[in-house]
């Protein structure tokens, strides 16, 4: 991995691989070959077949209708039977989540590629979902109700998890110690559906100011179409947000491995608990709020966004007060986004993000484009304030525009719907090279319709985890953890690290493919 970025100019970047890009990848699947010659050769054949191939432009369109469809295929709970199911090798599970504590948390959805309900990273989705709704309602166009479908079904979830036992937020359903030593699919989970919860007690500041963020940005998407339900979304909110503000601590300090190494919160608590306020400012406008916000402290510089960490999304929604209303006094939160973006874009002189040779933005190994799509995300929306009040900033002596930002998170999108070095589509069931072979239970094993019996906790390990064939039911529109830092990609289902989807790429990564839509 290098350690420090490409430069380029993001006015001028390409979006055609070179025969000389692919000539650089052949000393990393040179090394592979002596693993595996013929898989060296027939790889190194396939790039050079398509060098000069002209790239078409992509179908975000398309992309977007798929990108939402995905989370059909991660639903829990009572499936309906009407064409809002649409992936059909999917049922009804988890039916009884909750029973453990004897409260009713059927619904929502699973995070991954496993069985279990993870609430941190299910609101944080949700709140993508939400934001991406906000941001791109008119582009969205008749997408925006199925993105509508996509909150409820999690917020639905959350409400009960908020509301079912007084003084208790239940944050997650399955022990993911004992789900991960099973292959089955959720309709046929066997294991405990072990209830978690944080209250007074156990703390958890993080998960509940999550919690709050999402109810709060969901009850701005539902305020002109069900008011009710709206305001239900925005009571909840606020009732939350008052216990994570209330009781502090960290949940990963309460739960301990119920919830780490899976999603440990990392970064704390602090910059959910501004995330929260951000987003109950943005949908109250109570100075109350904006106080709470002042008197946090969160100042720390920062160079990723994602499910842990939203300090950055934090700073770009605040730094619209700047942009949009033109108050003035949301303009160190302008600074502050803007010293994120200084820190992504790759030809700043104060980049810390590196890029492949592919120019894909390259954060952590392990599942990198979660990170990828919520930074994206946050290059379109903060585009797109920066081009309602006509502004510009500076990094360094170098000039960034709404277009700036615009190019490049064009290149992440395209690469990850296939311009790129493997000339393959990292979601699946978009082109006609993606993956086949992604870390996905439901997936994996046959459908009840084709295959009733079930196969048991570790029934499905043997004849399809470890097989060498295609997953048996498409998921359709599942962006994987995608590609390493050389940007090849092995299509295996056991590494989890690059082959796993989660609801939190789709949920960042539906913004920017509905603002490149142009609706």
């Amino acid at each position: 991995m290098r350690k420090t970025p490409i430069k380029r100019d993001l006015l001028i970047i390409q979006t055609s691989i070179t025969l000389t890009s692919i000539l650089n990848l052949i000393p990393h699947f040179f090394m592979d070959s002596l693993k595996g010659p013929s898989l060296f050769y027939s790889f190194f054949l396939a790039l050079l077949l398509c060098s000069n191939a002209v790239q078409a432009s992509q179908n975000y369109e398309d992309a977007l209708a798929k990108s939402i469809l995905f989370f059909q295929g991660q639903r829990s709970g009572r499936l309906p039977l009407s064409q809002s199911q649409n992936l059909r090798w999917r049922s009804a599970s988890g039916l009884g989540d909750g029973s453990q504590a004897r409260v009713n948390l059927v619904g929502g959805y699973y995070d991954a590629g496993d069985n279990v309900k993870f609430n941190f990273p299910m609101a944080y989705t949700t709140t993508m979902l939400s934001w991406s709704a906000l941001e791109n309602s008119k582009r969205l166009g008749p997408q925006l109700e199925n993105v509508r479908v996509a909150i409820r079904w999690a917020t639905d979830y959350l409400i009960k998890c908020a509301t079912a036992t007084p003084g208790v937020l239940y944050v997650g359903v399955g022990d993911p110690n004992v789900d991960h030593k099973c292959w089955e699919r959720p309709e046929d989970m066997d294991t405990v559906r072990t209830v978690y919860s944080v209250s007074r007690n156990k703390p958890g500041s993080d998960v509940a100011a999550e919690t709050a963020a999402a109810l709060a940005a969901a009850s701005l998407v539902f305020r002109k179409v069900d008011s009710a339900y709206s305001k239900l979304l925005l009571r909840t909110a606020k009732s939350v947000f008052q216990f994570a503000a209330q009781y502090r601590g960290s949940y990963s300090d309460s739960l301990g491995s119920a919830v780490c190494p899976f999603y440990c919160s990392y970064s704390g608590y602090k910059d959910e608990l501004l995330w929260g306020a951000a987003w109950l400012l943005r949908a109250t406008k109570d100075v109350s709020y904006r106080n709470f916000i002042d008197s946090l402290g969160a100042h720390g510089s920062t160079d990723i966004f994602s499910w842990d960490d939203k300090l950055a999304g934090a700073r770009v929604l605040l730094a619209r007060g700047s942009l949009v209303a033109n108050d003035k006094s949301y303009e160190p939160f302008k600074q502050q986004a803007q010293d994120f973006m200084c820190r992504i874009l790759p030809n700043s002189p104060y980049s810390t993000t590196q890029y492949t040779r592919g120019g894909l933005m390259f954060k952590l190994p392990d599942n990198n484009l979660q990170y990828v799509a919520s930074i994206t995300n946050l290059l379109t929306t903060y585009a797109k304030y920066m081009q309602s009040a006509k502004s510009t900033f500076n990094c360094g002596n170098i000039l960034v525009t709404p277009n700036t930002l615009i190019n490049l998170a064009r290149k992440q999108v395209d690469y990850i719907l296939g311009d790129n070095p493997m000339r393959m589509s990292y979601m699946v069931g978009y082109g006609t090279n993606f993956p086949k072979r992604i870390h996905h239970r439901g997936s994996s094993l046959p459908s009840k319709t084709t295959h009733p019996q079930s196969f048991g906790c570790e029934g499905g390990f043997q004849p399809f985890y470890y097989t060498s064939n295609p997953n048996p039911n498409i998921l359709v529109g599942a962006i994987v953890g995608g590609p390493n830092n050389n940007d090849f990609y092995p299509d295996e289902r056991t590494d989890y690290s690059h082959s796993e989807p989660a609801t939190y790429i789709n949920g960042a990564i539906i913004g920017p493919l509905a603002f490149l839509s142009g609706r």
